[in-house]
């Protein structure tokens, strides 16, 4: 019996490390001090579990064997042993407390977010991620990049099907990232594998984790936290880039926001064509609007109106610029504002205002964008 045992906790041992460590079906190790401990945790646990299994059931197979009537056989009679109540009481006791010191130590180290090198803001809303690089005049959106063709089943799929993004998060190697989660409208979730992290974005709180990742790379993952229609189309990507690409990157994306800026700036005096503009306002709105208001204008009934047709989209243009530019406060209806540049903006409002047989002819060029955006300043 001892000799079988020992046999199974072999064949399990090498079997658990050499083929579920690499398998699909388990978890990963992940990029992370943390992310392996998880996995130590997750393997050590499951070997214990199947060597308690196999024992359990070698023992009940073997007494049905030996101990059969057909042998001759005679139960025993007792009534009760101390000795043995103990016993199945201490040993479950013991393999418990021996599994709950090092998965505390685990769980503790995951909420210690202190002593960060870099603190991000990361803030969930229906369906993108909103990345803010504290003190460091950084941030941006992260949209599902996936063609519309691909997700209409009109073209085939690539690897990174529905787990791609315009914009990656990118972080540092070896250092200490504290990320401060929150939401605009309903509970997401920001998930991970290869970090071992999973924490939700709740609207009008903000949870914190953390992660410092050992290894260069794209690592991938998704929101989970059931939060909509589209809620399988808001992945997560993040660039693992070296200390030293991570800083050449942060001046790189400090100085694209200041060349924008100016961009933005020479346009106040330009008229844009229409046709530019509802080339540009076709793209930005399939990656920003028809999720909600669909690819036909038609929305859906009772969840997000049609723009075809609205009264807002044929009706006064700064409504309409009002509108897109900073939302409808208590409906699912975001503010753009800080989403898009003032001539994207421009753009996408031109094509409403046109497309789907609208055919206003309205052409909204950058300087009404900034007027606008500069009125609501002074009213604040």
């Amino acid at each position: 019996m001892g000799k079988l045992t020992s046999t199974l906790w072999l064949i399990l041992c090498v079997f658990s490390h050499s083929v579920l460590a690499n398998s699909q079906y388990n978890m990963r190790k992940g990029v992370t001090d943390i992310s392996n401990n998880v996995y130590q945790l997750h393997m050590t646990i499951f070997i214990i579990c199947c060597v308690i299994g196999v024992i359990v059931f070698a023992i009940m197979f073997w007494a049905l064997i030996h101990h059969r009537k057909s042998k001759g056989a005679v139960p025993a009679q007792f009534h009760e042993s101390t000795k043995v109540e103990i016993l199945w009481t201490a040993i479950p006791f013991v393999i418990l407390i021996a599994m709950a010191v090092p998965a505390t130590k685990t769980l503790i180290a995951m909420e210690d977010a202190s002593k960060a090198d870099l603190t991000i803001k990361i803030t969930g809303s229906q369906w993108k991620w909103h990345y803010e690089y504290m003190g460091e005049d950084v941030e941006f959106y992260s949209i599902l990049s996936t063609p519309q063709d691909e997700i209409a089943n009109l073209a085939d799929k690539n690897p990174n099907y529905l787990l791609e993004v315009d914009k990656p998060l990118v972080l540092p190697i070896n250092q200490k990232v504290r990320f401060l989660m929150t939401s605009d409208d309903v509970i997401h979730s920001w998930w991970v594998p290869d970090f071992a992290v999973k924490k939700d974005a709740n609207p009008g709180f903000i949870n914190e984790t953390w992660t410092n990742i050992n290894e260069e790379g794209t690592y991938r993952g998704q929101c989970a936290e059931l939060c909509g229609k589209d809620h399988g189309f808001m992945p997560v990507v993040v660039v693992a880039k070296s200390e030293a690409d991570f800083k050449t990157w942060l001046a790189d994306a400090k100085q694209a926001k200041q060349k924008a800026a100016l961009a933005d700036a020479a346009l106040l005096d330009k008229t844009l064509p229409k046709e530019e503009l509802m080339t540009l306002g076709e793209q930005v709105y399939m990656a920003n609007c028809a999720a909600c208001h669909q690819p036909t204008g038609m929305g859906l009934p009772g969840v997000f109106p049609a723009l075809k047709g609205s009264p807002i989209v044929l009706g006064d243009i700064k409504d309409h610029i009002d509108v897109v530019i900073h939302g409808r406060p208590g409906t699912a209806m975001q503010a753009f504002a800080k989403q898009l540049s003032i001539k994207q903006l421009a753009a996408v409002i031109t094509y409403k205002r046109n497309a789907w047989g609208n055919d206003t002819g309205d052409v909204i060029q950058p300087s009404q964008i900034q007027t606008a955006l500069d009125a609501k300043v002074e009213a604040n």
